[in-house]
């Protein structure tokens, strides 16, 4: 037997405007222009720039959206709140506190060749017959950005079998790949980092220090890969200022020869910042990139439109049909003016909140000064969602006077000094980058003396967060930062 009962519930639900509004406010300033781009392609009634007339309608703003466009009809919209009266909207007006002549300007770069096609370039100039030349290509090809041949030669000797029909034996891939490795860059086309340490060492002049060096990657790589000296000096039977002298040239070597190759755009990397932060008068400045604050009105032609349907006597179906489409575009042209307003209203509330968190910092460059600072401390602080603060966090880039960074490098979590102090993980990092900096370089600290020396300043921390935050800083353990 079937039972039927009621059941109240009360969820909430993001409506579809406030879904793009968030994906408005995640989007990086190079998007966000892409974004306005397609937005003034697909709607008619928007349209970019100073508008031809000044009397355009405020009443629009006024005008309730919230109407269902599928049972609303023609003769039901009054299109006097469509039309002009003598206030310029709000939506008009720019943000005062940029400068058009602060705005990021576009660079332009070379296009230039691939790395590969700089390779092709320089086999053309090699004498090869046609077995020889195909072989040589197929090895250019298989070199990676960094300049490598990762793949083993037997590898390739199939794929020129299946793929080419060349059926060769391995040794004579091998002399062609001499070929290959003759070219620039020095080192190219190298099966492992000896062998393009190498490559590049027998390009000098034979000095004792360089023919020392290439004996060291010969025959004691690994030994050398581990720093360990005494055992390099016994076995080859030298003074340690020969050493010294051979690390020398080592060092000088680039172990990532494709990486040097100038023509290489895929380097560049264009960064725009959101923001930017100046310091006058000793007060801090805060302005949003003009590339964020576009001047956006509604359409005259359709204006006029409305205006001679309101004019006209007798409105034919068609005519009613228009203004239903207009009516549909308008509502569209003004939610996403609105949605805009907001996000440049969202962006600078948040980032002038987070200046303010690390005004210390901001004005000084003293990473050390940087509060211990989480997403939630500033959305607190200007009444909005975590997920707002993150969205904005995430993404978007601010220029200072110590550089242009990623806004969510400065949250950090927070660690009790001895006083019992809040500070920022930050702050730790910072010092211990800065003791491994001053260290003795014949006997850098391990981890348990770094620990040792933090506490000593304050920082009672464990030896695996000493280890922790030395590899977030990209720093080797203290057998690699041995030198002699």
């Amino acid at each position: 037997m079937l039972k039927q009962h009621l059941q109240f519930k009360l969820s909430q639900k993001l409506s579809p405007q406030q879904i793009q509004l968030m994906k408005l406010i995640q989007l990086p300033t190079q998007a966000f222009e892409q974004r306005l781009k397609q937005e003034l392609e697909e709607n008619p009634a928007l349209e970019s720039g100073k508008a031809e007339s000044e009397n355009m309608d405020e009443g629009y703003d006024e005008f309730d959206d919230s109407a269902d466009n599928e049972t609303i009809t023609a003769d039901e919209i009054n299109i006097d709140d469509y039309l002009s009266d003598d206030e310029i909207p709000d939506y008009r007006t720019q943000t005062s506190n940029y400068s058009p002549d602060d705005d990021e300007k576009s660079i332009p770069y070379a296009a230039g060749i691939s790395f590969n096609q700089y390779l092709i370039n320089q086999l053309n100039t090699v004498y090869l017959d046609d077995e020889e030349w195909a072989i040589a290509e197929f090895l250019v090809g298989s070199v990676d950005e960094s300049g490598y041949i990762r793949r083993p030669l037997t590898d390739i000797m199939d794929d020129l079998a299946f793929t080419q029909n060349i059926y060769v034996e391995e040794d004579k891939i091998e002399r062609v790949l001499r070929t290959v490795q003759e070219m620039d860059p020095p080192g190219v086309a190298a099966r492992s980092l000896d062998e393009c340490l190498i490559l590049q060492l027998e390009r000098k002049e034979k000095t004792p220090s360089v023919e020392l060096a290439i004996s060291i990657l010969e025959r004691s790589f690994d030994q050398f890969t581990k720093k360990h000296y005494s055992k390099l000096i016994q076995k080859h039977h030298i003074s340690e200022d020969d050493l010294k002298a051979a690390i020398s040239e080592i060092e000088r070597l680039n172990p990532k020869p494709g990486g040097s190759y100038a023509g290489n755009t895929r380097m560049i990397e264009h960064i725009v910042p959101d923001f930017s932060i100046k310091i006058v008068e000793g007060e801090l400045e805060l302005t949003l990139n003009g590339r964020n604050a576009p001047e956006l009105h509604v359409s005259k032609e359709y204006n006029n439109m409305l205006e001679g349907y309101k004019n006209s006597k007798e409105k034919s179906k068609s005519q009613k049909d228009t203004v239903l489409f207009i009516k549909q575009k308008l509502d569209a042209a003004k939610w996403f003016i609105d949605a805009i307003k907001q996000r440049q209203q969202t962006l600078y509330v948040t980032m002038s909140a987070i200046m303010n968190y690390q005004k210390e910092y901001f004005l000084s460059g003293d990473e050390r000064k940087l509060r211990p600072m989480i997403l939630k401390d500033i959305a607190d602080q200007i009444d909005m969602d975590v997920s707002t603060v993150s969205r904005v966090a995430n993404s978007k880039y601010v220029d200072t006077p110590y550089g242009t960074k990623l806004i969510k490098e400065y949250f950090s979590e927070a660690m009790k000094n001895e006083q019992g102090e809040d500070v920022s993980t930050k702050e730790i990092k910072k010092i211990l980058e800065t003791v491994i900096g001053e260290e003795e370089k014949k006997k850098p600290l391990t981890d348990d003396k770094l620990a040792k020396i933090l506490k000593e300043r304050g920082y009672p921390i464990a030896r695996r967060t000493v280890a922790k935050y030395r590899e977030q800083l990209g720093i080797p353990v203290a057998r690699l930062r041995k030198q002699i």
